[in-house]
């Protein structure tokens, strides 16, 4: 092992190659997962210790794990740390090694683990474990209780995972405080902790027409015709600009040109500011307005007829004190008189979510990554989702975490999400072990 590296980073190393060889892949399907497999490598990874572990099933193969160390003392914080088992699909033939071998390519001190969820977010799941697993070993019991929830179907809503816990077993998974994913990448000079995630508000239009047969079109009034029309008017309609409290705290941190920043300040000036910070823009746009993007397109279903009807779904991203009603609103404002031919229907969605930072585990969070990282944290707001919403949904203060290497930008972060040769380095695990040590010692003694 590498001088320089934490004791515990080996084991948490090997952890972590263990989860992404299981390869619980979601693909949506409620059969999909199998997050089964990878409790029962967690379950290892516990036998003889005095952690309480207990194994819940939303169906059969959909796994979540929850272990628990009791504090001593009454009152006291009680620390979930979240993580989740499942990924995402891939695209095999577009990877450099296999997706699911779990390799360590280099050493322990310069090496990468390579496979699908080393990022998202298998690497935190495996500290998040490691950390407890020390704890229940301490020769002093903590003051307040410490919890690893491992879920299952995170990356598909939760309602096999973290969603079905809270609703079927909320003792079970009853915290104060939570630490989770979407934290830890840098901003400029800062590391950002999320504190806020942006809602989703999925909604179908569906678009009327008049049928006909294909031979005889005259007459008829094609609904694909009033799908381009649709679509052209919500590219050229775009929502208003919004900023919310983060975004000068965004700015500030990752824009070092005072000219610049203050162009970015301006909801006039934004949009053309945007292409001169980078890889960077793609996220500023995303969190600084509502955003609507149409996803799936359906229009007829026989060659030789004029379809009377089509559907366009749309994954619209809200930003926080935004309202369904509002939504439907800005909509039917886009479309303007297309909307006489438009019926608005709701998909599945949620409201934005936040919480403050004026807490004690953020001030925590603060102190470690600054003694671990000697790096100031920015409080952002993420563009996606996490089940840290649902507790944040409750009033439990939820943030996302993580101590990446210097590296690592937030445009780096986006690129091995989700995407092909997923990898994390040795050194971002043990940076994250450090500072998470640090915390919990903090929050719960």
């Amino acid at each position: 092992m590498a001088d320089d590296r934490d004791p515990g980073t080996p084991e948490a190393v090997a952890l972590l190659q263990a989860l992404i060889r299981e390869a619980c892949v979601n693909t949506g399907a409620p059969e999909s997962g199998q997050e089964i497999r990878s409790v029962r490598v967690l379950q290892r990874f516990f036998a003889d210790t005095p952690v309480e572990v207990q194994v819940l099933e939303a169906s059969p193969g959909r796994a979540s794990l929850v272990a628990r160390v009791r504090g001593t003392e009454p009152g006291a914080p009680a620390l979930g740390l979240l993580g989740h088992l499942d990924v995402v699909p891939v695209d095999a033939a577009g990877w450099t090694r296999d997706p699911f071998g779990g390799e360590l390519v280099g050493d322990l001190e310069h090496g990468e683990i390579w496979g699908r969820g080393a990022v998202d977010m298998l690497y935190l799941t495996s500290v998040f474990a490691c950390v407890v697993r020390e704890v229940a070993l301490a020769p002093t019991p903590p003051k307040g209780d410490l919890v690893l929830l491992a879920v299952a179907d995170e990356e598909a809503g939760g309602e096999f995972g973290l969603r079905w816990l809270l609703r079927e077993h909320p003792a079970v998974v009853q915290v104060t405080e939570v630490l989770s994913e979407s934290g830890g990448m840098r901003m400029g000079d800062h590391v950002a902790i999320g504190v806020a995630e942006k809602g989703s508000a999925g909604r179908r239009l569906v678009v009327s027409g008049v049928p006909g047969h294909a031979s005889i079109p005259y007459g008829a009034k094609s609904a694909a015709f009033e799908v381009a029309e649709v679509l052209q008017r919500l590219s050229d309609v775009q929502p208003a600009i919004e900023f919310g409290e983060l975004w000068a705290r965004f700015v500030a941190a990752r824009v070092s040109d005072p000219e610049l920043a203050e162009r970015l300040l301006d909801p006039v000036r934004v949009d053309a500011a945007l292409p001169e910070i980078g890889g960077i823009a793609g996220y500023a746009h995303a969190i600084s307005r509502n955003t609507i993007s149409p996803t799936v397109i359906r229009a007829g279903q026989a060659h030789n007829v004029i379809p009377g009807e089509a559907t366009i779904d749309l994954d619209i991203r809200t930003l926080p004190g935004t309202t369904d009603d509002e939504v439907d609103q800005l909509l039917t404002e886009m479309l303007g008189p297309l909307a006489r031919s438009v019926r608005i229907e709701h998909l599945h969605g949620w409201a934005a979510t936040g919480s403050p930072i004026d807490t004690p585990l953020f001030a925590a969070i603060e102190r470690a990554v600054g003694d671990v990282a000697g790096a100031p944290v920015v409080p952002n707001l993420a563009a996606g989702g996490s089940d840290a919403r649902l507790f944040r949904d409750r009033g439990i203060p939820a943030y996302g975490f993580g101590l990446l290497e210097p590296d690592w930008s937030y445009e780096r972060y986006r690129a091995h999400i989700h995407g092909n040769d997923e990898r994390i380095g040795v050194g971002s695990v043990d940076l994250a072990l450090r500072a998470l040590r640090q915390i919990v010692a903090e929050r719960v003694g």
